[in-house]
């Protein structure tokens, strides 16, 4: 009987099976390599296991089957989630995302050469998002969070129709800000930038939901400058929201919605000027658990380890001080909420 009947390797079989281990080696070995310039260049423990596979197809073409199904399901649990926003207040919805989906790699796209988007025109926002979402979509992603609600607004149909992957957007809570008025028996105010509060999207959702015409509206298109400068002290802040909400009675409302990403960061300072028993809600923990969803339908949860890329308008972000402050931000954050 050959050797073959027993499961063993045929003595033709011998030398790729060597070359295969010398090879599987080698790749080991890889991270400590450098090049030319002594930078060592270190592959993903991805593109190691990719040298393994095709050396291990070469050595035996039998299980190349089982090799694919392995390989596609490593590729899918490596997919990282995309967060994008016209600057930094999407971090607050990646903030609560990580909380629940903490198995996840994220990348974070910030298109901070064009914040803020609330003062743009709709068709300058609209070009913005997609050449945005076309640069994302070339980072092997499986999910993108538009976590602007003035992007959400102008482009989120259009993102659907162009890409496969799942994309989530965010608008203003005011459905469940209604539930709690109207227990309450006061009124709603949503804050918002200016370009959201006027967009078809959010007059439809009010239209839809404010049957008793309790939602009331106020632009704060300054805490997005604020925001953008890293700037939170309640001493700049507050004399800014007092002036913006002086024609409002304040005590009339029972929730406050922040229908921005960048408000959440404000959230101490937005409480100070209403009374104790104001509820302050926003759409991340909706935004973040509508990902979770679409996620676990596909079968395609977990497989990172909570890392983040940041870009800022497509440049990888390398700068130990913007890292820093964005770090500080996930800080303040964890604080807030």
């Amino acid at each position: 009987m050959s050797e073959e009947a027993h499961g063993s390797p045929a003595a033709s079989e011998q030398p790729a099976r060597n070359f295969c281990k010398k090879g599987l080696g080698y790749a080991k070995l890889i991270p400590l390599m450098g090049n030319k310039q002594g930078i060592a260049p270190v592959p993903s423990l991805k593109t190691v296991v990719h040298v393994w596979i095709i050396l291990m197809s070469a050595a035996r073409p039998g299980i190349i089957i089982a090799i694919v199904v392995i390989k596609s399901v490593w590729s899918v649990n490596t997919l990282k989630i995309a967060f994008f926003d016209s600057g930094i207040g999407g971090l607050t919805v990646l903030h609560q995302a990580r909380k629940i989906l903490p198995d996840e790699d994220y990348l974070f796209y910030a298109d901070t050469a064009h914040v803020p988007y609330g003062e743009k025109s709709k068709e300058e926002v609209r070009a913005f998002v997609l050449e945005a979402a076309d640069f994302i979509a070339s980072q092997s992603v499986k999910a993108l969070v538009v976590a602007c609600n003035t992007a959400t607004s102008i482009a989120i149909e259009e993102l659907r129709r162009t890409y496969a992957f799942p994309i989530i957007g965010i608008e203003p809570a005011v459905k469940p800000a209604v539930q709690v008025s109207t227990r309450k028996r006061r009124k709603v105010l949503v804050l918002a930038t200016e370009l959201t509060l006027k967009e078809a999207k959010f007059h439809h959702l009010v239209e839809r939901i404010d049957h008793d015409e309790i939602v009331d509206s106020l632009p704060l298109p300054g805490l997005v400058r604020f925001a953008e400068r890293f700037v939170f002290d309640p001493e700049q802040v507050i004399p800014y929201l007092k002036k913006a909400a002086s024609g409002l009675n304040l005590s009339e409302y029972g929730t406050v919605v922040l229908g921005c990403t960048h408000f959440p960061l404000f959230k101490d300072s937005i409480r100070q000027i209403f009374p104790e028993d104001t509820d302050i809600i926003d759409g991340s923990i909706g935004t973040s658990n509508h990902l979770r969803h679409q996620l676990a339908e596909r079968g395609e949860i977990g497989g990172g380890a909570g890392a983040i890329t940041f870009y800022r308008s497509g440049i990888a972000v390398a700068d130990p001080q913007l890292l820093s402050h964005y770090h500080d931000i996930f800080k303040r954050l964890d604080d807030l909420y």
